[in-house]
């Protein structure tokens, strides 16, 4: 195999607002994401921080969510959550952060 294995990533890690079900909720998260020529998407993707509040509005199970950062907002879907508490988000197309769309972004 080549280099082409990997993805050049684009991301952001900080505060956040997730809205889950009727909960409004303040939190921090990792998220990370590229684009998949494969299939024409940009994946975007990555953790919610262990939080009780959320592990109380998710109950373990997968659910419906919107996401917002002090850089975009995008719905998603948060999924099972690992041993350590922290759920999975996933969303594809336009992510909740700012994607670089010139080489001087990501050069600057």
């Amino acid at each position: 195999m080549t280099g082409h294995d990997q993805h050049d990533e684009d991301g952001y890690t900080g505060p956040a607002k997730l809205l889950l079900g009727d909960s409004e909720l303040d939190v921090e998260v990792e998220l990370r994401g590229h684009f998949q020529p494969i299939d024409g998407y940009y994946h975007w993707y990555g953790r919610v921080r262990a939080d009780e509040r959320v592990s109380e509005a998710a109950a373990g199970k997968k659910q419906p969510v919107e996401i917002h950062t002090p850089q975009g907002k995008a719905r998603g879907e948060l999924s099972d959550p690992d041993p350590w508490d922290r759920y999975r988000i996933t969303g594809t197309s336009t992510p909740p952060f700012q994607v670089p769309t010139t080489l001087d972004q990501v050069a600057g």
